[in-house]
């Protein structure tokens, strides 16, 4: 908060981008992400290529699981660099995070049938085998695979 309402600039640019959003998830983009390209490109704030509205709509798709946080933070410097929306990039370069649960279900029986014998370490008592699992869904869905879901599914095709 202290970061945000040091400078009047760059509490107006908070309070655009923010408006009827997650305050917070806005706040952690703009100190972390957006400072960051500022800064390492000798930028001010009222200078910034990513309009507050930019911001807020990169923060929408994100929070509406349109795309991951992984792929929004991909996207941050391509978003500053050429001046499009994060929907044109997202569109651009197909980057929309399925969240079918046919269609991750279909990508985890596969991920298992390749690996029954990971699945059979797992199921004696290998837990950590899960977290290869979710790499190995995510790798075949190529990211775009809603993390959540697949965490979601896969846990209850491992324990059936």
């Amino acid at each position: 908060a202290a970061v945000i309402t040091e400078e009047k600039d760059i509490a107006d640019y908070f309070f655009k981008a923010a408006e009827g959003r997650d305050g917070k998830l806005i706040s952690n983009w703009l100190t972390s992400e957006l400072f960051g390209m500022l800064n390492k490109n000798g930028l001010s704030i009222i200078q910034s290529p990513i309009k507050p509205e930019d911001l807020g709509e990169l923060v929408d798709l994100i929070s509406d699981g349109t795309i991951s946080g992984r792929i929004a933070k991909d996207i941050f410097p391509e978003i500053f660099k050429t001046r499009k929306s994060a929907s044109e990039i997202i569109n651009e370069r197909g980057l929309k995070q399925t969240s079918d649960k046919d269609e991750i279900n279909s990508i985890i029986d596969g991920v298992l049938m390749q690996n029954k014998d990971k699945v059979n370490e797992f199921k004696n008592g290998k837990e950590k085998l899960f977290g290869f699992f979710v790499g190995q869904v995510m790798k075949q869905s190529q990211g775009k695979a809603n993390p959540k879901i697949v965490n979601e599914l896969l846990k209850k095709k491992l324990s059936d």
